[in-house]
């Protein structure tokens, strides 16, 4: 049997090197997958695309390298959030056969007015940012939503979901949060389209403005290693005012269960921040990440930020942000049992890519 023809193959669509961006386009808090198949999907918030706007974008690829874009995930909005153009920070894993898409978007004006009404805020010029969640048998989808949101709130403090399934007790939980609040997480129920029934949402990493990069946290992504629970999560200002104000940055914190308490590597070091990856000369605001494994069992973190010498989008969706974020991409390194960026900011340069083994 002659092996050539696969070896060549592979060869192809393994790249050898890669330069940051991995994926040069508006392409906000990247959610990256493998989907099985070969494939890696990457999910992200909602963009302009050749002036057509993507609710969920997303883009797949061989080698977690060369992206190409596949269309809207959710191309049909929810019934609650039919009326209104906010939907961000997806976030999709795959059960068995079906994917699970969780996602923040605004609630509809009289569906909000109502909702402010009932909780004595009438009055409140805040919007209502709700949690999602839409089902697809296939990663790129359509992903059709539930009919209902998991949870509402006033402000953006409902946003940046995070699904995740603990490997040592097998129970199924969500992480979310932001609006100078803290990062919660709250147990899902057994068909992952709500929480489950008695349980409550646990407060794990405050923001607190004393603290350096923690006046707003968001973004939470959670892995397990070696005992460990790691929540990655992102701080300060990501997206507004003047850009060398901008000083967004991934930080991290760990602890022994999934629902805390949670130690930040600040406490745990005595450094004077939990920053793990911040801004460089070429790229700001490196944050809102996550993470993924290649073959030869190597972390990868992905996340956005903001290019110094494109700094803006060319059509702006009415209500979100300007600034234009694409996908970057870097090794993950792991020692005295944290998380590391080398260099601690955005690569520049040649980098080795990933092992990737086509199946």
């Amino acid at each position: 049997m002659n092996l050539l023809p696969l070896v060549v193959l592979c060869a192809e669509l393994t790249a050898a090197t890669y330069t940051n961006p991995v994926f040069d386009e508006d392409f906000p808090d990247p959610t990256v997958i493998d989907a099985g198949g070969g494939w890696f999907y990457a999910y992200a918030t909602q963009g302009d695309v050749a002036g057509q706007v993507q609710n969920i974008q997303v883009a797949r690829s061989r080698d977690l390298v060369r992206w190409d874009r596949v269309g809207d995930a959710l191309p049909v909005k929810p019934v609650w959030a039919s009326k209104t153009q906010l939907f961000w920070a997806p976030d999709v894993h795959r059960r068995g056969r079906t994917f699970y898409l969780y996602y923040s978007a605004g609630l509809d004006p009289e569906r909000a007015a109502r909702f402010k009404k009932e909780r004595g805020a009438a009055d409140s010029k805040e919007g209502v940012f709700c949690l999602g969640v839409a089902t697809s048998p296939k990663p790129e989808g359509p992903f059709r939503d539930s009919g209902r949101p998991l949870t509402c709130g006033l402000s953006f403090v409902n946003i940046d979901p995070m699904a995740f399934d603990d490997p040592s007790t097998g129970r199924k939980y969500l992480y979310w949060g932001s609006g100078f609040q803290p990062i919660r997480v709250q147990e899902l129920a057994a068909d992952r389209l709500s929480f489950k029934k008695g349980s409550a949402p646990v407060e794990l990493v405050r923001a607190d403005k004393n603290v350096p990069l923690q006046t707003l946290i968001e973004g939470a992504w959670v892995v397990y290693r070696d005992g460990y629970y790691y929540l990655f999560y992102s701080g300060e200002n990501c997206c507004h005012g003047p850009l060398q104000e901008i000083k967004y940055a991934t930080m991290v914190a760990r602890s022994r269960s999934a629902t805390g308490p949670f130690e930040t590597l600040a406490q745990a070091t005595g450094a004077p921040d939990s920053a793990m990856l911040c801004r460089s000369d070429a790229w700001i605001g490196p944050g809102h990440n996550s993470v993924v494994t290649d073959s030869a069992g190597q972390d990868w973190i992905a996340y956005h930020a903001i290019d110094v010498k494109r700094p803006y989008v060319e059509a702006v969706i009415s209500g979100d942000r300007s600034v234009r974020r694409p996908m970057l991409m870097d090794r993950l390194t792991w020692r005295d049992g944290w998380p590391r960026v080398e260099g601690g900011a955005p690569s520049a340069g040649p980098s080795d890519a990933p092992s990737v083994l086509q199946k």
